[in-house]
């Protein structure tokens, strides 16, 4: 789906007039946690996880948290329902074999960095990555999940958007209020710039004994020279508009562009089409990795992708976080 623009201004009149529903939504979250029955672990469990619908910046914060662990000595496996994917797991992605069409491409794109295990059910997944060999369990979008007990929750927002206009699906883009969501984490990731960080703090509200993470996402640096490449870019991502600006900030001359849904599959009828309009503006496609790995092998030689990596100013709370494991 896309964003509903509603969801980030003022509350409004439909925000106002869908309350009622997300106060459902809100009280079925509720009830699905607290009735659950988490699984433990002999391992320890890390979860990526967020309150907003989509688009806050799990991946590249799971990407980043699983190289920290690697380098910090740890042996860590991603755990992910494989969302968009047909496969119910649990199985280890294998790049080399699956399609994004079976697993999901955030799996396909975070099989590179650790070893991934896509199942609908968590804890059997997580099982799985710990009878394979995993030291610690991270689990990919599992905030509002009961299935598996978590060790630490990290949940991650967009300091740009933040929590929106406050307001529960569908009113809002919470899939549950913000005080219940953060009651439960053990520390806040904040991504955007310095500017966006500040304005975040200003206007959100959280627990002074939450430890607040602040990190941002840069291009990495692959010696291609995107100062003045006519580019026409296309995004199936939470928040497309993110992408086009990076390539803005990268010098390319972006002469089209199409946000796409999130996760949206390419059918022969788009990839036709996108490639038609580009050629028409003399131009090259690009996208990102996420959607790079939906493509066809056939149509992927075309297309140029922007790798992104988030890094974080400081690590000291997620470590003495860790520490604590």
């Amino acid at each position: 789906m896309r964003t509903p623009a509603f969801w980030y201004q003022p509350k409004g009149v439909r925000a106002r007039l869908l309350s009622p529903l997300g106060a459902i939504y809100a009280a079925g979250t509720a009830r699905r946690l607290k009735n659950g029955s988490p699984f433990k672990l002999d391992i320890p469990v890390i979860c990526v996880g967020n309150i907003n619908a989509g688009g806050t910046g799990k991946t590249p914060t799971t990407i980043a948290i699983a190289e920290h662990l690697i380098a910090r000595g740890m042996t860590p496996h991603i755990v992910s329902r494989g969302y968009g994917g047909s496969l119910e797991g649990p199985v280890r992605v294998d790049e080399r074999k699956h399609k994004a069409s079976e697993v999901g491409d955030e799996p396909l794109l975070l099989s590179a960095f650790a070893p991934v295990w896509v199942a609908k059910d968590r804890a059997a997944g997580a099982r799985a990555a710990a009878d394979a060999g995993a030291e610690m369990i991270l689990l990919d979008d599992g905030h509002q999940n009961p299935a598996l007990h978590k060790d630490i929750s990290i949940v991650v927002a967009d300091a740009v958007r933040g929590f929106g206009n406050g307001c529960v699906l569908p009113a809002g883009p919470l899939r549950e209020p913000v005080a219940a969501g953060l009651a439960r984490a053990n520390a806040l990731l904040t991504i955007g710039t310095r500017k966006a960080q500040d304005r975040f703090a200003g206007l959100n509200s959280f627990p002074d004994d939450l430890p607040h993470l602040k990190g941002q996402l840069h291009p990495l640096q692959t010696g291609m020279d995107w100062d003045g490449l006519r580019v026409f870019a296309f995004a199936g991502i939470g928040m497309p508009e993110k992408f086009f600006a990076t390539l803005r900030g990268l010098g390319a001359d972006l002469v089209g562009q199409e946000g796409l849904d999130d996760h949206q599959p390419f059918s022969d009828a788009l990839l036709t089409r996108l490639a038609n309009q580009a050629a028409s503006l003399g131009a090259q496609l690009v996208t990102t990795e996420k959607d790079a790995v939906r493509l066809p092998a056939s149509f992927r030689s075309q297309v140029l992708t922007v790798p992104v990596r988030l890094q974080i100013e400081d690590w000291s709370a997620l470590d003495a976080l860790l520490d604590t494991l």
